[in-house]
């Protein structure tokens, strides 16, 4: 499809507004012509099209705390959960409903208490009531396994489609990569690409048995579905994180709209490469994406983008979904709300540097490892912790993999080498380098950096409690297992010295933590600190 644009604007963006083309720019001094007055020969052949979706869910079913930042001040609210999703979607379809399309772009069936001991089964009843039309497996959704998997994707009404999981044995695709949905007279081909990077960002037992394609894939899949499919629309559903998504629409021919998902990123605006539009709607059902795409003539003529924030006071719920989320929770309900600590701070992730939450996490692995050092992995998943109590449930939501804790030896140069690595898996300008979450939590570590140069030459003075770190000695280090790791990985650094696994996971050692520590009064850590970028960007592509 053609779109017009401006090729000289910032960024790709039009250079007039989103809900307006060149051509009705041009019609502005017809305005007093009405469209009943113009002959019937020359009446636009109008349909819209509304893509609705969210992404890294989580787990999340229900209202929760969450931060929002859009008018220019942080402030935390009740929001989200898949009763307000529902209102909202019946809502849009309303408007809509015979050219809505309803997408779920994956991460749903991990990041919470009750979806891990369920192995996602509380999640299935209320997806099912969203009644959406299709979803693409995330990075997370092979937590339990190829057969858990499977089966999730069978008892979900909606069809799954990916286009590079293969089985590895056969080599069979384990889903459709694309459908042709039908609306309004219009062939929409939904073509589904997850991941290619989860055998190495997640542990390595979860994807046994599938294989992962590149995005090599997806050029001929494109020609065929606008070729042999006819569509007259080609919507590209992405589990990548949105700098790799961008990068895609750089590259690829042919596709209309990108939708993005993994960084939990809020596109406010559209990122526009050619004719491509890629957006990401944020996480834990906290926002709703709304993109309309008006075809006139069989022309791609205008698009409006829409980022909805599920605030509560805002959006009604659901009520049948909220009973059914209701049910659905109730056999988790008195352990997963067990009080095990308190704040006198608000606790949040939001940020790819340093977060209060994980410094609070990284602490209580040091205590437990009685190291000199301890890392906590860069999640990006959890809503904030509001002041008051902690509970099991926000330990689930940090923690939604709970590890034993090992410990080992590392030398200053490993120490060094490592965060030069995962600074650039965060920062490169390189998408291909790009590489899982965000940076690792340290305690007992400090370092600054600069996040715009070259790895290698990022950090500067990093220290061990305080005192600058010596490339030769070795330093006790403390961090989680992953299984299906070396006993001498620890937090993705390898080769580490004196390994022992402890019998104190991850979970037991926050609790014991917040135990002594409460209420917790951790602000800003300032243990990595940049110093070319805000310390509290939440972005690691609108830098």
């Amino acid at each position: 499809m053609k779109f017009d644009h401006d090729p000289n604007s910032k960024l790709g963006l039009p250079f007039f507004s989103a809900s307006f083309t060149r051509r009705q720019m041009c019609l502005t001094g017809l305005a007093a012509m009405t469209a009943s007055a113009l002959p019937a020969a020359s009446m636009p052949d109008s349909k819209k099209i509304t893509l609705a979706f969210f992404a890294d869910i989580h787990g999340q079913l229900e209202e929760h705390p969450e931060m929002y930042w859009s008018s220019g001040k942080d402030e935390i609210v009740p929001a989200g959960g898949v009763a307000r999703i529902a209102q909202q979607l019946k809502e849009i379809r309303a408007e809509n409903p015979d050219g809505t399309i309803t997408l779920d772009l994956g991460d749903t069936i991990q990041g919470s208490g009750h979806v891990v001991m369920s192995e996602g089964e509380t999640m299935i009843g209320p997806i099912n009531a969203l009644k959406l039309d299709c979803w693409l497996p995330g990075n997370w959704e092979v937590i339990y396994g190829k057969k858990v998997l499977l089966e999730t994707a069978a008892k979900l009404k909606a069809p799954a489609i990916a286009a590079n999981m293969r089985d590895a044995t056969t080599r069979e695709r384990l889903f459709k990569p694309y459908v042709i949905h039908q609306a309004h007279g219009l062939k929409i081909a939904l073509i589904g690409f997850t991941d290619p990077d989860v055998p190495l960002r997640q542990p390595p037992s979860f994807s046994e048995g599938i294989v992962y394609e590149e995005t090599g894939i997806l050029q001929p899949l494109v020609d065929e579905a606008s070729e042999e499919g006819k569509a007259d629309l080609v919507v590209l559903l992405t589990h990548i994180g949105l700098p790799k998504a961008v990068s895609l629409a750089e590259s690829l021919k042919g596709v209309d709209v990108i939708l993005s998902a993994d960084t939990h990123e809020r596109t406010e605006k559209p990122i526009i490469r050619g004719n491509t539009w890629v957006v990401e709607a944020g996480a834990f059902g906290s926002h709703l994406g709304k993109l309309e795409l008006f075809v006139e003539n069989g022309r791609l003529s205008r698009r409006e983008w829409t980022l909805i924030e599920l605030r509560a006071g805002q959006i009604a719920e659901d009520a049948e979904v909220k009973a059914l989320v209701q049910k659905s929770l109730a056999p988790y309900r008195e352990s997963l709300g067990r009080v095990i600590g308190s704040t006198s701070r608000p606790l949040f992730r939001y940020a790819p540097v340093e977060t209060s939450a994980d410094a609070v996490l990284a602490d209580a692995l040091l205590a437990a490892g009685g190291t000199e050092i301890a890392l906590s992995n860069g999640f990006r998943f959890a809503y904030p912790i509001d002041t008051g109590d902690i509970t099991e449930n926000d330990l689930w939501n940090y923690y939604p993999i709970n590890s034993r804790l090992k410990t080992g030896k590392v030398t200053g140069t490993q120490l060094l080498k490592f965060f030069e690595r995962e600074l650039e898996n965060v920062f490169s300008k390189n998408t291909k380098r790009l590489f899982g979450g965000w940076v690792p939590r340290p305690a007992g570590l400090t370092f600054r950096f600069y996040a715009n140069r070259a790895e290698g030459k990022r950090i500067v003075d990093m220290r061990v409690n305080g005192h600058p770190v010596e490339a030769d000695r070795a330093y006790t280090i403390t961090s989680c297992e992953r299984e299906g790791d070396a006993l001498t990985t620890l937090c993705r650094m390898r080769d580490v010295a004196d390994v022992t696994l402890l019998e104190v996971d991850a979970h037991e050692a926050v609790r014991r933590y917040l135990k002594e520590q409460s209420p917790i009064m951790m602000g800003q850590p300032l243990r990595v600190v940049p110093l070319d970028i805000s310390a509290t960007v939440r972005s690691q592509f609108l830098l």
